[in-house]
């Protein structure tokens, strides 16, 4: 099973224009580099990156045919993604002890999150059919 595991943004991460200058982030970025290298190695991550700030982004509201766009930053910080990756695992099981072992990935307190994606087989053998033709477009 694929999993997004994701990076909870905080006020820290949220206010940094560049993560490299929060304090302790040297050994924060060497700690996370070793456990990606480990994730790697075990054959787990598939992907994984970080996030700017929310200052940088934008957002697209949909409403029948319409569409808005508001400009970043965005208010409730505890609802915004600082980083993600996505694992390949065995189980959700073994998504948690995996997340468990993970550095902390913010100066201080942080949270991660970790959603299991729908899969095409998920929805019977003619939508994996499909999605699989959209994917092989893909490589």
């Amino acid at each position: 099973m694929r999993v997004m595991v994701i990076v909870k943004a905080t006020e820290e991460s949220e206010a940094e224009k560049n993560p490299l200058d929060a304090e302790g982030a040297a050994e924060m970025f060497a700690a996370m580099g070793k456990f990606n290298d480990v994730l790697i190695q075990a054959g787990i991550m598939l992907a994984g990156d970080g996030l700017r700030p929310s200052k940088f982004g934008k957002r697209i509201h949909f409403n029948g045919r319409e569409r808005s766009v508001t400009d970043g930053p965005f208010a409730e910080t505890r609802e915004l993604v600082a980083g993600f990756w996505i694992w390949q695992v065995r189980s959700l099981d073994e998504a948690v002890e995996w997340a468990k072992r993970c550095p902390n990935p913010m100066p201080g307190p942080s949270d991660l999150e970790i959603r299991p994606l729908w899969e095409a087989e998920d929805f019977g053998p003619e939508i994996a059919a499909g999605v699989d033709a959209q994917r092989a477009k893909l490589s």
